[in-house]
């Protein structure tokens, strides 16, 4: 099997991964509740977590699911009542780390799940995954697009939340919550901060790139991917930072 067989598939899903989660990103960093998805991401992590050491893998979707849900509410309304979301936020996030490492402490593989809930190895993605994830994220698109701009107070905060939670569980067990944290920001924060082209286009551009420069990289120098994503994303995206707020200042 030829490189390009392999990356191929993985590339069409970072296409996918970067296209939903620069829009959902775009939002976070405009809210101002940066750790949001890294809180959503790490409490639907503990469903996978229950599933994998209580029910032997079944029931992942619908218990990360809700616990993701009961997550996205309660940032819903820290969002509309709380002086300092984003403290609340990072607890919620501390309160999500602490319980998966519990629950896997209860089981026998915990140390390699805990790993690939962190950042997983994509390459291993099957093709039916890829084609799954695309159809949930383009009816999420869809619904971001058609229907939260028609929304108003408690109910569109809820619905945003809850649209951001669903896209975090079906991503979290694809590539890994510090992936999809960097997806989610990386690629907006450096959008936003230029200001020659349209920030979603942007985001799009500089996170396919440098998703695909991880995963050529980690495939020549056996790195493991989901880590590579977020080192490779992480490093461009502070120089491009350093270098953007210097240009303004």
């Amino acid at each position: 099997m030829s490189a390009l067989d392999i990356l191929l598939p993985i590339l069409g899903l970072a296409f996918i991964l970067v296209g939903i989660h620069t829009i959902f990103g775009l939002e976070i960093i405009r809210r101002g509740v940066i750790f949001t998805d890294l809180a959503v991401g790490q409490i639907a992590a503990v469903g996978i977590a229950v599933s994998a050491v209580h029910f032997a893998g079944q029931y992942q979707i619908p218990l990360s699911l809700g616990f993701a849900l009961v997550a996205a509410l309660l940032i819903a309304y820290a969002d509309r009542t709380s002086r300092h979301v984003e403290a609340f936020i990072g607890l919620l996030y501390a309160l999500g780390a602490s319980s998966v490492m519990i629950v896997l402490s209860c089981g026998s593989n915990g140390d390699e799940l805990f790993k690939r809930l962190m950042a997983n190895d994509i390459l291993f993605v099957s093709n039916t995954e890829i084609y799954t994830a695309a159809g949930i994220y383009t009816l999420i698109g869809l619904l971001y697009y058609a229907v939260y701009p028609r929304l108003h107070g408690f109910i569109k905060e809820l619905f945003f939340f809850a649209l951001l939670s669903i896209m975090v569980t079906i991503s979290v067990p694809l590539a890994g919550v510090l992936v999809v944290f960097t997806l989610l920001i990386a690629p907006a924060l450096v959008a936003l901060l230029q200001a020659r082209i349209k920030p979603l286009v942007f985001g799009w551009i500089y996170g396919w790139a440098f998703v695909a420069s991880a995963l050529i990289l980690s495939y020549h120098y056996d790195w493991p991917t989901g880590y590579s994503i977020v080192f490779v994303g992480t490093l461009l995206t502070v120089i491009s930072v350093l270098w953007l707020e210097k240009k303004h200042s």
